[in-house]
């Protein structure tokens, strides 16, 4: 008796699961069907990496998510899809951001100062950061995106790039991994043509995933977000645990890495855990590992919040360099001595900049002029 109580009691609450999943598809469903994004020559949709067929659907195993995907579904990244029975990319050669930006925008300041860089985008991300700067297009389905549709090729990214007299491609602004296909198809053909790769993400990469794209890249910056589970899960919508796998397995392949925190108030500033983060970086990532404080301004869903004091970003430099960070900078406050790049060595100042402007450099083949100390970073192209 209690037995057929437990499966009809089962059985229900399947019943209303089913329900509320399919409520919920008919109240927020994707704005478009595939068939209403497939051209005919299939210009729009590609053969993504890192599936895992199914016969009940494929598995995304390109980051922490897995996403498992039923025929006709796509992604927490809203640009990965299963069309009949495999995993394709809806966004691939399909960029809805692309600009010349000077490289310090990235912020990158240890590769190639005051060169321009060609930076491109499409929509999608992993992640759903509340006082994300670029939401329009890194929370939005392909299809919503304006100049959605507009092809450009590796071959024509790379063109351009060339043509703009810009020494490197960074993948920035959205999620770059969530356009993995594309970014890994210009970064091979940059590479040969000789130009260097800056990657701008957040770190919700796999493993495997990312020891393929590494090789590729000079630099790459992550946003480490906060140092806190709760705030990882609350405000970002994923796990710290994985963004900090990712940084101590691009220290393992030895990549350049630059490290981005930026402080919103009330959320994550609170000086303790800064310390604990600052801790992290010296033992894990190194010494050299350039660190930057960045200031935060109202966005997106946290546009009630003040921006970030700037004594609260000098305090949060101090304790960095407290630590025995080397290169800590304060960013988003142009004119800021945070803004510099000093030698450890003799303490003068190597790289004068304001905001994305360099005043000075006294770098000189990778050393400091003054002292002769050699300074991590790509400094001659």
């Amino acid at each position: 008796m209690i037995k057929n109580i437990r499966l009809y009691l089962f059985l229900f609450l399947n019943i209303i699961l089913c329900i509320i999943i399919v409520s919920i598809i008919a109240v927020y469903p994707p704005p478009q069907t595939v068939s209403s994004i497939v051209t005919i020559d299939g210009t729009r949709v590609k053969q993504a990496d890192w599936e895992k067929q199914d016969c009940l659907g494929v598995q995304c195993e390109l980051c922490p998510f897995r996403c498992f995907l039923p025929e006709g579904s796509r992604g927490i990244c809203r640009v990965r899809m299963n069309v009949a029975g495999r995993l394709k990319t809806l966004v691939y050669g399909q960029p809805v951001s692309v600009h010349i930006d000077p490289i310090e925008k990235k912020p990158v300041y240890h590769m190639l100062p005051g060169s321009r860089i060609f930076s491109i985008a499409t929509v999608g991300c992993n992640l759903r950061c509340s006082f994300c700067q670029n939401w329009e297009i890194s929370q939005s389905y392909p299809e919503e995106a304006k100049n959605f549709g507009q092809i450009l090729t590796p071959e024509q990214v790379v063109d351009a790039a060339i043509a703009n007299n810009c020494n490197s491609i960074a993948y920035t602004y959205s999620e770059p991994t969530v356009f993995y296909e594309y970014v890994l198809d210009i970064a091979r053909l940059a590479k040969q043509k000789g130009l260097r790769n800056v990657l701008v993400s957040a770190g919700y990469v796999n493993r495997e995933p990312l020891r393929k794209l590494a090789p590729y890249f000079d630099v790459i910056k992550i946003d480490l977000k906060g140092f806190n589970e709760q705030f990882y899960r609350k405000v970002v919508g994923g796990d710290l645990k994985y963004v900090l796998d990712t940084l101590k397995e691009l220290h393992n392949l030895g990549v350049l890495t630059e490290v981005v925190n930026l402080v919103v108030p009330s959320l994550n500033d609170d000086m303790q855990e800064i310390t604990r983060m600052c801790k992290w970086i010296y033992d894990n990532l190194g010494p050299d590992t350039p660190l930057f404080f960045s200031r935060f301004t109202p966005q997106y869903k946290l546009g009630n919040l003040p921006a970030t004091p700037i004594e609260t970003l000098e305090k949060a430099r101090k304790i960095a360099m407290d630590a025995g960070l080397r290169y800590v900078y304060i960013g988003n406050v142009p004119g800021d001595p945070g803004e510099n790049t000093y030698c450890p060595s003799c303490g003068r100042m190597l790289i004068h900049r304001y905001g994305y402007a360099i005043l000075e450099n006294n770098i000189k083949k990778g050393k400091c002029i003054f002292c002769g100390k050699e300074i991590p970073g790509i400094w001659d192209n």
